[in-house]
Parts: structure tokens; C-alpha cells; sequence
């Protein structure tokens, strides 16, 4: 169950007309902190960013599920329940036994996934698969959207960027 504040911050990311995936990336962001908390692993950093998106879509973030082909069916079918549990078309059902095995394969799964140097691993492997036009589109959108104040900081964590790259 996610934290109030993290939907909090979801919802306040909406206000601000920013996209569902920023929205989502909230949910996401509190999956990486419990890992690093040791509440439980994950096998992969993809596993970690799938559990966080499940999370934001049956908080009823608007994500719609991956089209067909892009990921497996057994993925988008889990993905397509969340979304309608999220959109109130579902209710979920109860399975505590299902809740529990899963806690439990989740704690013995390692913790180092959701280490900076594995996510940022998983985050180039990203961006290498989508085109320079798709990452300046998004670059665009994102200085569009931040706002004066968010765009301020952006630019000192820039600038402190390449003053760690030169020293």
C-alpha cells in the first residue's frame, strides 16, 4: 500500500500538469527507497520500477497499460487489472495466501538492485533504445513543465554536475 504522501505528491504532480509516467515515477521512487530500507528486494531494477508502476496504477494514476508486443502478456494483463482496479472499473479480490508468497519470495530477492550504480545502469539502458528526436521531445516537455523554480534547480544540479566531472 503506498504512503499518503506519496500520493500526495502523485496528485500534486497532476495539478501541475505533468505527465501520468512523472506522476507514476513518485510510486516508483518510494519501491527503490523500501528497497534500500531492506522491507524487501528485487530481482532486477526492472522489477522494482514494474512493481512501482503497478502501484501508481491501481492508486489510480491514469497509466494505461503497455500496448501489445511491447512487453510479455502475462505482464500486460497484470498491468491492464491494475489500471481498471485504479480507474474503479474492478475490485480486487482478497488473496492472502497469493499476498503473503509473494512478500516472502520478495525478501529473500537481493537489495543491491535499487543501488544508484544499478539504476543508473537500467536508465542508460533506457535511453539507449529510444531515439535522439524521442529524448530531446521529452527534454523539451520536461523544461516545459517544471516551472521556474524547478527549472532554478535543475540547473544548479547541472552545474554541480560538471564541477564533480572536471574535478
Amino acid at each position: 500500500m503506498p504512503d499518503r504522501k506519496t500520493i500526495a505528491r502523485a496528485l500534486k504532480d497532476k495539478r501541475e500538469g505533468k505527465s501520468p509516467s512523472t506522476q507514476a515515477g513518485e510510486f516508483v521512487r518510494e519501491e527503490i527507497e523500501e528497497i534500500r530500507r531492506g522491507e524487501h528486494g528485487a530481482r532486477s531494477t526492472r522489477q522494482a520500477i514494474a512493481i512501482g508502476l503497478s502501484e501508481a496504477r491501481k492508486a489510480g494514476v491514469d497509466l494505461p497499460p503497455p500496448r501489445k508486443g511491447k512487453v510479455k502478456e502475462s505482464t500486460r494483463k497484470s498491468a491492464e487489472y491494475a489500471y481498471e482496479v485504479g480507474q474503479g472499473e474492478r475490485v480486487p479480490k482478497r488473496r492472502p495466501k497469493v499476498s503473503k508468497a509473494v512478500s516472502r519470495v520478495l525478501k529473500a530477492e537481493p537489495k543491491d538492485t535499487a543501488s544508484p550504480a544499478a539504476l543508473s545502469r537500467q536508465t542508460r539502458r533506457a535511453a539507449s533504445r529510444r531515439t535522439a528526436e524521442e529524448r530531446s521531445a521529452a527534454a523539451k516537455k520536461a523544461a516545459r513543465t517544471k516551472g521556474p523554480e524547478g527549472r532554478r534547480r535543475a540547473a544548479q544540479k547541472a552545474a554541480r554536475t560538471r564541477a564533480e566531472r572536471r574535478a
